[in-house]
């Protein structure tokens, strides 16, 4: 092996290290716009609002709408 081969190598492996570093730091950005945008969405999330106060169903039993009949 040449010096001129050992100095290819070197090269070769400092531009693959420099790329794999872009490549993670990329990653690592778009993660946390991913969970940036994930909490976003979580947080749009309106709160139910419970059965019982609901006017439309205030006046029926609590054991009404609960349960569903799958006989076929």
């Amino acid at each position: 092996m040449e010096v001129t081969d050992i100095a290819n190598v070197a090269t070769t492996l400092a531009q693959v290290g420099t790329s794999d570093a872009v490549n993670i730091a990329v990653l690592k950005r778009a993660n946390d716009i991913e969970a940036q945008n994930a909490a976003a969405l979580i947080s749009a999330i309106p709160t139910p609002t419970p059965v019982a106060t609901t006017p439309s169903v205030s006046n029926l039993p609590l054991n009404l709408g609960r349960n569903v009949n799958t006989t076929a």
